[in-house]
């Protein structure tokens, strides 16, 4: 199974069918995988959520339309926008004038359809390796939050970012120095997106003990019970930590999901694990914990 191919030809799906109604259940379908295991596979080769990518690329068709003399009206609703000012926003957002303006020097166009290895940068460089397989009841984690979105690779931006600034701004010190939490590994945790605008919450925490109160200040949650593949990262120096990490999150996705009989469960949250294993100037490990589920014959 080449998840590569498979997402390419959703994409074909979708600009063959722009016009009808679309939606993660539908496309998931098309795929052969359960939902939520496409909506993660999916954001992850195109960094877009699925209804994201559609509302663009019918953006990007409507666009493309308006040179040919159209109502404006009929064009917004031929792609889904069911009013002229709905229509109007979703695309001054995205291309920066109002469509009235844009029309001025457009001219008919189909869109190219996108080719995946563009879109994406980390779909080669994967570091093979085993996983080992855990079972891990609730697990309660308070830290801090960030609402983020994949999307023009706002996320790969910003978590780098949100780490800098905890490790370094007092928040790290805090948090680690609490009395209700049950050690100093800490938790880099990424719950299931928002699938109508592709945002979703990054969480980095430590496990709180039992019993414990949280006091105010910092994001509890707590990551569901599941049964996880284990990666852990090559042994790396400080400077090339990110590197290992993001060539294990390559060697996942591209190489190990397609072949394993595993998709991701449901519900769940993947997260990176930071223990005593990540101190030093070199030889930083990371775990990398998916949730998953055996594939349904």
């Amino acid at each position: 199974m080449n998840y590569l191919d498979i997402i390419q030809k959703v994409l074909c799906y979708v600009d063959e069918n722009l016009t009808d109604e679309l939606n993660a259940d539908k496309l998931a379908n098309e795929a052969g995988f359960s939902t939520y295991h496409f909506c993660r596979v999916f954001q992850w080769y195109t960094s877009y959520s699925v209804m994201e990518y559609v509302r663009l690329r019918r953006l990007a068709f409507a666009a493309s339309e308006l040179s040919s003399g159209r109502k404006l009206i009929d064009i917004a609703m031929e792609y889904g926008f069911e009013t002229h000012s709905g229509f109007s926003k979703a695309f001054k957002r995205q291309y920066g004038v109002p469509p009235e303006v844009y029309r001025i020097r457009s001219y008919s166009n189909k869109p190219p359809l996108p080719d995946i290895l563009r879109m994406n940068n980390y779909l080669v460089g994967g570091i093979v390796m085993e996983p080992k397989f855990v079972t891990l009841s609730t697990v309660r984690i308070a830290g801090y939050s960030l609402n983020t979105k994949n999307s023009g690779g706002e996320a790969s931006r910003e978590i780098p970012a949100f780490w800098l600034a905890y490790l370094t701004d007092g928040r790290a010190e805090r948090l680690r120095q609490s009395d209700f939490i049950k050690n100093c590994s800490e938790y880099g945790a990424c719950f299931p997106e928002n699938p109508g605008n592709g945002e979703f919450i990054y969480v980095i925490g430590c496990e709180v003990r039992e019993g414990a109160t949280v006091p105010d200040g910092f994001y509890t949650c707590e990551l569901p019970p599941a049964t996880y593949a284990v990666f852990s990262t090559p042994p790396s120096k400080a400077e090339e930590f990110s590197k290992s990490i993001q060539g294990t999150w390559s060697y996942i996705m591209n190489d190990w999901f397609p072949s394993s009989g595993y998709e991701y469960a449901a519900g769940c949250v993947d997260f990176e694990f930071y223990d005593s294993k990540h101190i030093g100037e070199q030889d930083n490990i990371c775990d990398i914990y998916i949730p998953i589920s055996k594939i349904q014959a």
